[in-house]
């Protein structure tokens, strides 16, 4: 009876939970690179075990806390797993602008932080938004300056906004939009990762046809804070 290992890692709750540190200071106490940490910290590739005690070493902790070793039984051992719900629903979302702050290269929040920091999200709560609460977003590339990165953080704030823009943010103007809301179950914080790959995996299977609308690529994706209790949640526009 055959089985997978399966290695999965902490390093991302782990280096946000240490002052934030970034991959590239992860990398430099290691011993090792960023292009090394980026790979590890995804699962693309698996440290030598010298490697994962220098990064436990890092942390302070034992290296189990760091890196996790599963078994998972092939599919001929017929093991069920278990699915999760997901909801899908139309929402309307007003013409409106958008304070964002722009990264540089970053594709997702863990490069993002890497880039601006994490402090942005403060500065975001501070504005009144239309939905009570900063988003990220992935902008279409209409939205996209040069040398400036797809994922960004910001708040939605009310199409006739006047009041002040926080130095180094900008602007945009987005148009009334459909969305499809994919909501996921609540989850426990630490299993944020499983919450998030289930939304994506979800995404990716969905036919939007299937209610007479097709994915609409020139509004921005956004993807809400992840919140146990309520559910991770991402917007795709359709039309």
């Amino acid at each position: 009876m055959s089985k997978d290992i399966v290695i999965t890692n902490n390093i991302r709750r782990l280096r946000f939970s240490s002052g934030e540190m970034t991959q590239l200071e992860l990398a430099e106490r290691s011993g090792s690179s960023r292009s090394t940490i980026v790979a590890v910290e995804a699962g693309k590739y698996t440290p030598s075990l010298e490697l994962a005690f220098r990064i436990a070493n890092v942390f302070n902790v034992p290296i189990g806390e760091v890196f996790c070793c599963e078994t998972k039984n092939d599919k001929e051992e017929g093991t069920m797993k278990r699915t999760n719900n997901v909801l899908i629903t139309v929402t309307d979302r007003p013409a409106r602008k958008a304070i964002i702050k722009r990264g540089i290269k970053a594709k997702d929040y863990f490069e993002y932080c890497d880039e601006v920091g994490c402090d942005t999200w403060n500065e975001l709560q501070k504005i009144e938004g239309i939905f009570g609460e900063p988003v990220s977003m992935w902008l279409p590339k209409k939205h996209i300056k040069q040398n400036t990165s797809e994922y960004v953080q910001g708040v939605e704030v009310a199409k006739g906004y006047s009041g002040a823009i926080p130095d180094g943010f900008d602007m945009i103007e987005l148009p009334a939009a459909k969305y499809l809301m994919f909501q996921g179950e609540p989850f426990d914080e630490e299993k944020y990762c499983e919450a998030i790959d289930t939304i994506w995996n979800a995404i990716e299977r969905y036919d939007p046809k299937i209610i007479g609308c097709q994915w609409y690529n020139e509004d921005p994706r956004i993807q809400m804070e992840p919140k146990g209790a309520r559910g991770y949640i991402e917007l795709l526009a359709v039309k």
